[in-house]
């Protein structure tokens, strides 16, 4: 089973992208936020990395990957889909506001806000409501926290002159260290809030692990 992919777009439809990865072309449906964050910014040099929700029934029997540009993306779409007559296919299409705004209306029962998403009526609301509430204050408070263009970046209240020192370590975090691109993310954040004296990736490095031993 596919559950991450990382590649270049080279084709982008209303509802998915084509993404080439491994010199194999990927068919990946995206909510409209993820869409938007994928491609924004970004030239045919670039690659995005996706974490997949492969999708696939009896009724489905041709299996459809669902984009998301974080784990935690994913694992609300998959609390999402728990609601009783909301499917993969349904929820790709109704998440059209960021995960954060969606769990927080969840949280505060806002059914306003959550009968805007596409093809979500007031009782398709409540029901989600019924659900979820109580069971996603983490995504709302998350979304607060980061609203990122890509799984990649590093956040915006990192200072903008250490941004490269940010963007070498998180590479080296993911790619040879085996951390998630959030947790990542995360670490770089705190070790500049401990420490805002950091002028190298290895003064860097040191404030994540001394928090970490």
């Amino acid at each position: 089973m596919i559950g991450y992919l990382e590649g270049r777009v080279i084709r982008c439809e209303p509802e998915s992208i084509l993404l080439l990865a491994g010199h194999i072309g990927f068919e990946i449906l995206l909510d409209p936020v993820t869409l938007s964050r994928a491609v924004a910014g970004s030239s045919e040099q670039d690659d995005v990395a996706l974490y997949i929700y492969y999708h696939v029934t009896d009724r489905q029997p041709k299996p459809v990957l669902i984009g998301f540009l974080t784990p935690e993306d994913k694992e609300f779409f998959q609390l999402f889909i728990t609601v009783s007559a909301i499917g993969p296919m349904k929820a790709v299409k109704a998440l059209t506001k960021p995960v954060g705004e969606v769990a927080r209306a969840i949280e505060n029962r806002d059914t306003v806000f959550l009968s805007q998403l596409s093809g979500i009526g007031k009782r398709t609301a409540e029901k989600i409501i019924a659900t979820l509430h109580g069971k996603v204050m983490g995504f709302a408070d998350a979304g607060q926290a980061s609203n990122l263009a890509t799984a990649t970046k590093i956040p915006t209240q990192i200072p903008v002159e250490k941004e490269d020192i940010s963007s070498q370590v998180g590479d080296v975090l993911v790619e040879q260290l085996g951390h998630s691109p959030s947790s990542a993310r995360r670490m770089i954040k705190e070790a500049f809030d401990r420490n805002p004296a950091i002028r190298t990736p290895e003064d860097l490095f040191d404030e994540i692990y001394r928090e970490n031993r």
